[in-house]
């Protein structure tokens, strides 16, 4: 490597957002992160849903709140009336 050209390498504490804190090394004194992998839905499983126009609402009233059990347990009478 060239003498004078790389930036200097420092050791350094990231912060999320969610108030997670880890070290590690970076050309920046100071890393700030809005997600990460303590809390990306991703990797927990819970899902935020960020609406800020109302579109989820809207989608909730006109279709309701189904879930995909609901929907085998409508379906599965239809299925079992057919003539064999």
């Amino acid at each position: 490597m060239k003498p004078g050209i790389h930036p200097t390498y420092h050791e350094v504490e990231v912060r999320c957002a969610c108030g997670a804190t880890w070290k590690t090394r970076s050309t920046k004194q100071d890393l700030h992160v809005d997600i990460c992998s303590s809390c990306h839905p991703f990797y927990t499983g819970r899902q935020k849903i960020v609406d800020a126009e109302g579109r989820v609402e809207r989608f909730t009233k006109k279709f309701g709140a189904q879930t995909v059990a609901q929907r085998k347990k409508k379906a599965a009478p239809a299925a079992t009336d057919a003539p064999a």
